[in-house]
C-alpha cells in the first residue's frame, strides 16, 4: 500500500501524531514535501496550514471547541478512518489576493483592511471595476471575505453569511453603509484618503502599512484552497 505523505501543522504534535499512530500503515509522517496537510487545532490553525503550505489538501482535526470549519459532528477517529477507507473528497475553496504594487497577500478566509491607530478612524474610497462605489467613508476599515470565511469577522460584522461571491463588510462605518457581495469576477479598489491604516490576511502575521492616498486592490486569486471532508 502507498502510504499518504502527511505532515501536521498545530501546536500539540504528539496529540496528533497519536492520533494517526492507529493508521501507521496508511500515514506516513514527513517534514517536508507532503501529500496531504493536517491541521490540528482551531480555525486559526486551518489558516495557518494553508499559509505555509498553500493548496496542499488540509484534513481538519479539531483540537479546539472553537472551531466552525470543520466536520461539526464527527470525532477526529471517525474522520480518519473514512480518510483511509478512501471515503472523503477534496473541496476547492476560492482564496482572495490584496495587491499592493508589488506586494500580494493572499488569504483563505478574509483581507481585511483596518485603522492602524484604534483610536483614530481612517476614511477611505471604493472603486468596483474602475467605477466610483463609495466616495468617502469613515469607520475602522473594510472586510472582504470568501464564502468559507463568511462565518468568521464578515458574520460578527453582518450577522449573515452567503456561498458565492465576495463579501464586503464595513466595520463601525459613522454613517450607515450596507454590507453587500459582489461577484468573484470582480476588482475592488480601497483608495486610503486619510490613513494610516494596515492590510493583513487571515491570521498571517505579516501586514502592509497604507498612508494617504495609497490603494489594495481585492480581487479572486488564482490560487485556491483545498479542503478535505469526509463523507
Amino acid at each position: 500500500m502507498h502510504k499518504m505523505k502527511t505532515l501536521i501543522v498545530g501546536e500539540n504534535q504528539e496529540g496528533a501524531t497519536q492520533l494517526l499512530g492507529s493508521h501507521s500503515n496508511f500515514f506516513e509522517i514527513v517534514k517536508t514535501n507532503p501529500d496531504i496537510v493536517i491541521s490540528f487545532g482551531g480555525d486559526g490553525t486551518l489558516m495557518k496550514a494553508e499559509h505555509l503550505y498553500p493548496g496542499i489538501p488540509k484534513l481538519y482535526l479539531r483540537n479546539s471547541r472553537i472551531g466552525k470549519l470543520g466536520h461539526q459532528t464527527k470525532e477526529n477517529h471517525d474522520i480518519l478512518v473514512h480518510v483511509v477507507r478512501g471515503e472523503y473528497e477534496i473541496e476547492e475553496k476560492m482564496k482572495l489576493d490584496a495587491r499592493v504594487g508589488e506586494r500580494v497577500l493572499v488569504g483563505l478566509n478574509d483581507i481585511v483592511i483596518h485603522n492602524e491607530n484604534p483610536r483614530n478612524g481612517i476614511r477611505y474610497e471604493i472603486n468596483i471595476d474602475g467605477a466610483l462605489f463609495r466616495s468617502e467613508i469613515i469607520g475602522d476599515g473594510v472586510v472582504f471575505a470568501t464564502p468559507l470565511g463568511s462565518t468568521g469577522y464578515y458574520r460578527s460584522i453582518t450577522d449573515s453569511s452567503f456561498e458565492v461571491g465576495i463579501g464586503v463588510a464595513f466595520n463601525n462605518s459613522t454613517e450607515q453603509s450596507d454590507h453587500m457581495v459582489v461577484r468573484d469576477g470582480r476588482v475592488i479598489r480601497v483608495t486610503i484618503t486619510r490613513g494610516p491604516a494596515i492590510c493583513y490576511a487571515d491570521n498571517q502575521e505579516e501586514s502592509i502599512k497604507l498612508s494617504e492616498g495609497e490603494y489594495v486592490d481585492v480581487m479572486k486569486s488564482k490560487n485556491i484552497g483545498k479542503i478535505i471532508r469526509v463523507r
